[in-house]
């Protein structure tokens, strides 16, 4: 069961939303929330600063660089010290952890301790990125170890979550975070397979029903035909689900590295948070 889950904490708009989902959750489970903050180190020891600094002929100022290091620590503190006090305030057990290093690697190494991370699908520098989906959420998702929980913008707390299941080891392991998820938090859960074979899909169905039926959980099941990376978003903005379940990728792993990740797809283009298992 998810017991301490970790937040990313930046200061954006996004990240305030995450944080929003993370306590909805921390408060629902009894989780302890750490936020973690990283320094980037990209932005004190960036290639830029020391290629301008090779073309004109020196080294690096030195002082400036710790000065810079010096100030992102104080307002990763300062972020920080509000989280705290946010969490105080929700009746949530909170912890603080502030790294320097790659933000991506920081989050993932940090993420060995925890049951759950909670990114907003965009960040601070979302004003230098590209499509609906940050680069450091982006790369946190490929590489993290434990669950990610991806968030959009607008909180909103959610009451309708489905399940995208194709029978795969890792739709298997988002199948059994939903249950447990769902059971705690006392919301129905609905099951969708996407195939070209209706009959296929539903003895993948059949899997999913004898799994749930040990649970006390109110389940619906749909067949949908199509391809899995249109007809997911398709579905759960036609439908009015408002949180998503998945595996990080399914069967076609060698097809999505080339093609592209049926999993990126649907986080590119859902309203509502989506929740990636390992």
């Amino acid at each position: 069961m998810i017991k301490r889950i970790i937040v990313g904490v930046d200061g954006s708009e996004h990240s305030r939303s995450a944080l929003r989902y993370a306590i909805w959750l921390s408060r629902n489970l009894g989780a302890t929330l750490t936020g973690l903050h990283v320094v980037d180190i990209v932005s004190i020891e960036g290639s830029f600063f020391h290629d301008i600094s090779g073309s004109l002929g020196f080294e690096p100022y030195l002082d400036f660089t710790s000065k810079m290091r010096e100030a992102l620590q104080e307002r990763g503190a300062s972020l920080l010290e509000e989280f705290t006090s946010t969490c105080r305030a929700e009746g949530v057990q909170s912890e603080t952890a502030l790294q320097i290093g790659i933000v991506p690697s920081e989050i993932c190494e940090r993420a060995r301790e925890a049951d759950l991370v909670v990114l907003g699908n965009r960040g601070v520098n979302q004003r230098f990125t590209t499509g609906l989906l940050g680069g450091v959420t982006e790369s946190v998702t490929r590489q993290c170890p434990k669950p990610v929980l991806v968030t959009p913008l607008e909180f909103q707390s959610p009451r309708r979550p489905v399940l995208a299941y194709d029978g795969s080891q890792r739709a298997s392991a988002a199948m059994h975070v939903a249950a447990e998820v769902c059971t705690e938090l006392k919301l129905p859960l609905a099951v969708l397979t996407v195939c070209r074979d209706r009959d296929q899909g539903e003895r993948t169905l059949d899997q999913a029903r004898r799994y749930l039926a040990s649970y006390s959980l109110e389940t619906t099941t749909s067949v949908a035909e199509g391809h899995a990376y249109e007809t997911i978003p398709a579905w759960i903005r036609d439908k009015g689900y408002d949180l998503v379940f998945m595996g990080s990728h399914g069967h076609g792993r060698m097809i999505e590295l080339v093609l592209g990740s049926t999993t990126e797809y649907v986080l590119r283009n859902v309203p509502c948070p989506v929740f990636l298992s390992r």
